[in-house]
């Protein structure tokens, strides 16, 4: 009897240390993914079956059509799942070759409100407004908003006339390559050896993992000088603006509204209705609609997980945290690498 009642203990002693904790824990794992995986699924599908083309705005009337240039002016602003966010460069040029060869728009407005972006797409942007100007022979307002700085800027030079909204930054004229990192001395801390092979000396210059050299300072300058120059060339022309002027107030400074208009950067202090009333009346458009062109995301999905804040939370969950002080310092390079060389105000940005 002992022996069996030993026997019958040590039964139950086995039975109370099994692992229930573990196996839950993997259940709850497996559950995350599956989630994780559907969501995926939808974002791939909602890439497949994406249509971003909208002319929806178009009607039978003759209009003035609100084109928005909002965020970075960059080729593409997308989130962690590749979703489009803020300014769409390629529709926005897509909208206005529409406008141009729409006979029922009789003006545009170019609604700004961002810090500037790349010099190709900002000069992109540029010529495409100046080219819906010759075609149509239509007036093209700038409507600052919040901010209309550098790149901002740039694109609202052209522009028939420039209203500011009273509370509006503008100016920043000038160009930036950002910040180029010089960790050398973090790797070597950490006994890590870098070895880069080039063709020549310059070929790997603004490497994060080597100090500059004079010559290669020189070098990025001459490459911010010519598109200085190319940018205080187009305020001057457009802005009626001696070269010599111009260039005392593009040293990069920040303009308030009222700054901006002794400076002749604007033309008038004023609400979009303001802007809006001065072209009706101005251009005998008094019987001209108002119609905004606005990005929409036409995906099948896309849509919906953007309204329902869905991508946020996704781009939040995958997004890799740094376990130590060189993956971070190494990731703050990397976020620093997308416009090399930009009408941006980064501070604004």
């Amino acid at each position: 009897m002992e022996t069996n009642m030993g026997s019958s203990e040590n039964s139950v002693q086995r039975t109370m240390v099994l692992p229930e904790k573990p196996r839950k824990r993997r259940i709850g794992l497996w559950i995350f993914l599956g989630i994780l995986a559907l969501f995926f699924l939808i974002v791939l599908i909602a890439f497949f079956f994406r249509d971003d083309s909208d002319y929806s705005y178009a009607i039978n009337e003759p209009y003035i059509a609100t084109v928005y240039v909002e965020g970075t002016i960059a080729s593409s602003n997308v989130d962690s799942l590749g979703l489009a966010t803020g300014y769409q460069h390629s529709w926005t040029l897509d909208q206005l070759d529409y406008l141009m060869a729409d006979e029922n728009n009789k003006g545009l407005v170019v609604f700004v409100d961002s810090p500037g972006g790349g010099v190709y797409e900002s000069d992109e942007l540029y010529l495409k407004i100046k080219e819906y100007q010759q075609n149509t022979k239509n007036p093209v307002y700038a409507m600052m908003g919040n901010m209309a700085a550098s790149g901002g800027y740039y694109i609202s030079a052209p522009a028939d006339k420039i209203y500011a909204n009273r509370n509006t930054w503008t100016g920043s004229i000038g160009v930036t390559m950002g910040s180029l990192f010089d960790v050398s001395e973090l790797l070597e801390k950490y006994g890590i050896k870098v070895n880069t092979l080039t063709s020549g000396a310059n070929k790997a210059m603004g490497s994060p993992v080597e100090p500059m050299t004079e010559e290669q300072r020189a070098i990025f300058q001459s490459l911010i000088d010519e598109a200085y120059e190319q940018f205080t060339g187009i305020v001057s022309e457009e802005r009626d603006i001696p070269m010599a002027d111009t260039k005392k107030l593009a040293d990069g400074r920040i303009y308030t509204a009222k700054q901006a208009l002794k400076l002749n950067l604007v033309d008038a202090i004023g609400t979009y209705d303001q802007a809006l009333t001065d072209m009706r009346t101005t251009y005998d458009l008094m019987n001209c609609k108002q119609v905004d062109v606005v990005y929409k995301n036409n995906s099948l999905f896309g849509s919906l997980l953007a309204e329902s804040g869905v991508s946020n939370l996704l781009s939040s969950m995958i997004k890799l945290k740094g376990q130590s002080d060189v993956t971070e310092v190494l990731s703050l390079v990397n976020d620093h690498k997308e416009l090399p060389v930009s009408y941006l105000c980064d501070y604004l940005k």
